[in-house]
């Protein structure tokens, strides 16, 4: 088959018409519009670039659709595409999402975005989503906000700062009552709260989580509670090994209690190993820390 012709067969059948036809549903709680997040039994992919890509978060493969049937089924590339031939007009039930408008400036970058919006404030809508709905305790947040990691977000969600080793924001978390995301063109690499020559790393999913387990240690004197925005991106893994290979450095997997939070955690003993400093694993009671925070309370 001509390349020509290969392209426009990837035009016409995306993945998740791929993924429904295999048994996967889609998980609505977890997913965003750019990020569609499908499940069948343990297995997870998420299905990106306009259902034109796809990868999974508990392995290193991804590809087109040529390669996740391939993925799924064991098949060679023509068998594969006689899969996806077959596939011609089938039309995946997507969910209607219904997405916050977000404020953008085409001319602002990121910094200037992050800089134009305020700081939460107690009673400002952030404030209250994290405080009333996620539980996260006034001296938590107070610190978080000293810190500059918090912003007051469009339609009552949050945003939680990334940044590099010199303390830049490359991008944010975004968490709110009916939007969860990232910024638009921003870098996930690490949500930091604590000091920063903290030689206990905690390391969670979510900056939510890192803020939950920062208020049930009451935090904890010479820990860092860090956040990998529920990615693994090659700038997360570099932050985590240049924190890791600092003297007497202890790296605590406090990753979700889930087989995505185990695999993660899996990668951190990797890393500690790696890097020669001590490693734990901090298993979450409930599925993850703000769960186990607001079951506490």
């Amino acid at each position: 088959m001509e390349k020509a012709d290969l392209k426009e067969l990837k035009e016409k059948v995306a993945c998740g018409a791929v993924l429904e036809s295999s048994g996967f549903a889609v998980d609505r709680q977890e997913s965003t519009r750019r990020a569609v997040k499908y499940r069948r039994d343990g297995n997870i992919i998420i299905v990106i670039h306009e259902g034109r890509g796809w990868f999974d978060p508990l392995s290193e493969a991804k590809g087109d659709v040529f390669r996740l049937v391939e993925h799924l089924d064991g098949l060679p590339f023509a068998a594969a595409l006689h899969v996806v031939t077959d596939l011609v007009g089938f039309r995946p039930a997507e969910p209607a999402w219904i997405r916050q408008a977000r404020e953008k400036a085409p001319h602002q970058t990121g910094t200037q975005r992050w800089q134009n919006r305020r700081k939460p404030w107690c009673g400002s809508s952030s404030w209250r989503y994290l405080h009333d709905a996620r539980g996260i305790p006034e001296p938590i947040l107070r610190r978080a906000v000293a810190d500059d990691l918090l912003r007051d977000g469009p339609h009552g969600s949050m945003w939680a700062g990334h940044t590099d080793e010199a303390g830049h924001v490359t991008g944010w978390e975004e968490r709110g009552p009916r939007w969860r995301g990232f910024a638009s063109g921003g870098a996930k690499i690490l949500f930091r709260l604590g000091p920063v020559d903290a030689t206990r790393l905690c390391v969670t999913e979510a900056a939510i989580d890192a803020m939950s387990l920062a208020a049930i240690e009451d935090l904890r004197p010479g820990s860092l509670y860090l956040s990998t925005g529920g990615g693994w991106s090659p700038s997360t893994e570099a932050a985590l090994h240049g924190l890791a290979s600092r003297p007497d450095v202890l790296l605590v997997a406090a990753t979700d209690a889930n087989s995505q939070g185990e695999t993660f955690a899996e990668r951190l003993r990797i890393l500690a190993e790696e890097n020669g400093c001590n490693w734990q694993r901090l298993r979450p009671p409930s599925d993850d820390w703000n769960a186990c925070l607001k079951e506490k309370e």
